[in-house]
């Protein structure tokens, strides 16, 4: 049985949305692209998609995902910008430095995202709009004028996520708990984060097509339409309560790239592959955690998927990922063939601290190896100081867009540090 806490009357939480907020750095950073229709793209060429794009592109239709070819059709003047990772990244500390000022920071939900739980003397809908409009200010002011966000306030953080796209760009939504459902009738079901297409079928499927049937659903009805008790905490935060999300532990640090069209030859994806497990082992020594799992996948031009995963006792060393990488993707061109890689993916999974790492007493090698560990360090340091291309395995590759394995996914902002391993 779920316990939950009283449903709170007001507004408890801010969230925060940055308004197309790759475009917007972009323009923040380039005068001569304000007011145009922009895309930021992974690579330049017409055959990718769009990761971002401006209000101005917007209003033409294009949105993540939309493909160069297709959007350059509906906006003929649409400008491609190659995607800058870091600056957004910078951008992103900018910003949560500006907020911390006003507001204490709950959590980050992403590069463009973030809710603050507000203070006791701040849940109250006069003094948090004062709140918003002096955090847009701050923006404004401190940031750049570009850097604009949609802002919800409600009585739980999943709510004001909800509430923050109700009114965009640079809009504020508030729904009290009081008022609910209110507003919320209004939205489609599909409006709300955490149904995609599957779940709105499994929703028609139990007779649930619009938002006031979905409010009117018995919260054990939504555990089963879910086959979770992830349904019941939704039909809760649905209805105004404040559930906690569980903290999860790290388990995977890894690292993906499509290859730019000259690097899809086996030989250069090899190396590409190589760099992105040289800085997964960095960022795996920054966490002072080991990986007791090495994975490699490929994705060929052809269409044809093959990856693979080795067991191996704790290690954070470089040398012996390394040397895993290369192993693998001799197996992968021995079995494949492959004519040209698309696509090249590492993990390092199976993580433990230190305090868990006890090692094997029937393994062939200590779990850790202090010689190459000594290596690992020393590559760290170099690298700190000197940048990444001071000291490397092998051939580094070349990329049109800079920074191998280092990008922006859902839900992860790198570290500023992973710019420059």
């Amino acid at each position: 049985m779920m316990i939950t806490p009283p449903r709170p009357y007001g507004v408890q939480w801010l969230f925060l949305d940055l308004n197309s907020y790759f475009a917007s750095c972009e323009q923040q950073e380039n005068p001569h692209l304000r007011g145009k229709p922009i895309a930021i793209v992974p690579m330049p060429t017409d055959a990718t998609c769009a990761i971002a794009a401006s209000y101005e592109a917007k209003a033409f239709g294009i949105k993540t995902g939309t493909s160069i070819w297709e959007a350059k059709q509906m906006c003929p003047s649409l400008i491609c910008v190659l995607a800058r990772h870091d600056v957004y990244v910078r951008y992103h500390h900018k910003i949560i430095e500006e907020v911390a000022l006003h507001t204490p920071i709950g959590k980050i939900w992403s590069i463009d995202e973030l809710a603050s739980r507000l203070l006791p003397l701040k849940q109250n809908v006069e003094a948090a709009t004062a709140l918003v409009g002096r955090i847009k200010d701050g923006l404004r002011r401190n940031v750049g004028e570009c850097i604009t966000c949609s802002v919800g306030l409600a009585p739980n953080a999943w709510l004001a996520k909800v509430a923050s796209d109700m009114k965009k760009p640079n809009g504020m939504t508030v729904l009290e708990g009081h008022r609910l459902p209110g507003p919320l009738l209004d939205l489609d079901i599909r409006d709300l984060c955490g149904i995609g297409a599957n779940m709105e079928a499994r929703l028609n499927n139990a007779g649930i097509w619009t938002m006031k049937q979905l409010w009117d659903v018995h919260p054990k009805q939504m555990r089963a339409i879910w086959r979770s008790v992830e349904g019941e905490k939704f039909w809760y935060r649905l209805h105004g309560y404040d559930v906690p999300d569980l903290e999860t532990n790290k388990s995977v640090v890894g690292h993906s790239r499509v290859l730019d069209f000259d690097s899809r030859r086996p030989d250069v994806a090899r190396d590409v592959c190589r760099r992105l497990t040289v800085k997964a082992c960095q960022r795996l020594r920054r966490y002072e955690m080991y990986a007791t799992h090495f994975h490699l996948s490929v994705r060929l031009a052809d269409g044809r998927r093959w990856g693979q995963d080795v067991r191996i006792a704790p290690d954070s060393d470089t040398l012996t990922f390394v040397r895993l990488t290369h192993a693998l993707w001799d197996t992968m061109t021995d079995t494949m063939k492959p004519a040209a890689v698309k696509k090249v993916s590492i993990a390092l999974a199976g993580l433990q601290e230190a305090a868990e790492t006890t090692g094997d007493l029937f393994a062939a090698s200590a779990p850790r190896k202090p010689k190459n560990t000594a290596l690992s360090a020393a590559m760290d340091d170099i690298a700190k100081a000197y940048g990444p291309q001071a000291l490397h395995f092998g051939n580094m590759p070349k990329t049109q867009a800079g920074f191998v394995g280092t990008k922006i996914a859902f839900a992860r902002v790198p570290e500023l540090a992973e710019f420059g391993e």
